[in-house]
């Protein structure tokens, strides 16, 4: 049994077809990269696994369960999380703060994160170790929006490993930063992924990153699944070098 299989999901807004009837399936401990032109459905795919979007038709299935008409809520807590290629922080709270808070809401605590948060030092202890495993422990009490932009990333990625998912989805984790910094930053995330046998999905444009992170490789185009393999047999197959990579990969 796949940790996570999709049956005929869909979902059309308008006339265009986002997600066309896709079947899209993840083994526990894989490490997926998702890639295709923009507009080819990747976002949405994942926004209806994580349940921002709710679809049309089909079936999500996670672990055994079928998480189709499940709250984000719920899904958090079955263990599916995601990170965003626009960064999602509160900047005017410190590093430490953001990912303390994201263990209150995973413990069911946020309300009381402004008021009773000195008496929680667990959930502190833990922080620290999280913000150390990213490599941001003396960044801890700098204002999130003080931090540089491959930092934010990384602290973006820590607050959604917080909530200790089983399934992971990183939205574009090295977008926006400079080259040198990239490699850096996904050694970083890679590391902690398996090392803690998260599956993980990669939305990404950057194909170098793609082919040396990735287990396999799920290509979409225009709602479907265009290919699926390893990168040695995404690189060759004909048909996604015409739709996605173009003569620069040829």
């Amino acid at each position: 049994m796949n940790y996570l299989d999709t049956t005929k999901l869909t979902k059309y807004f308008g006339d265009t077809h986002a997600v066309d009837k896709v079947d899209f399936a993840i083994g526990e401990g894989e490490v997926v990269s998702l890639i295709g032109s923009n507009g080819a459905g990747k976002t949405s795919l994942v926004n209806l696994i994580s349940g921002l979007l709710q679809p049309d038709n089909g079936r999500i299935v996670f672990r055994g369960e079928d998480v189709t008409n499940q709250s984000v809520q719920d899904r958090i807590k079955g263990g599916i999380a995601r990170s965003f290629q626009i960064v999602n922080l509160f900047d005017e709270l410190t590093v430490v703060d953001n990912v303390a808070l994201s263990i209150f809401a995973r413990e069911g605590k946020t309300r009381w994160f402004f008021t009773l948060a000195d008496h929680y030092g667990a959930i502190w202890d833990e922080a620290n170790d999280i913000l150390h495993q990213f490599g941001l422990d003396l960044k801890a009490q700098q204002l999130a929006g003080g931090i540089s932009q491959g930092e934010r990333k990384l602290l973006d990625v820590a607050v959604a490993y917080a909530l200790k998912p089983r399934l992971l989805f990183l939205d574009e984790p090295t977008s926006g930063v400079s080259t040198r910094e990239k490699a850096p930053i996904m050694d970083v995330i890679s590391s902690i992924v398996r090392s803690n046998r998260i599956t993980a999905v990669v939305i990404e444009h950057d194909m170098d990153i793609i082919f040396k992170y990735s287990d396999r490789i799920v290509v979409m185009h225009q709602g479907l699944i265009l290919a699926s393999g390893t990168p040695e047999e995404i690189r060759s197959n004909e048909s996604v070098k015409d739709a996605v990579f173009g003569p620069t990969h040829a």
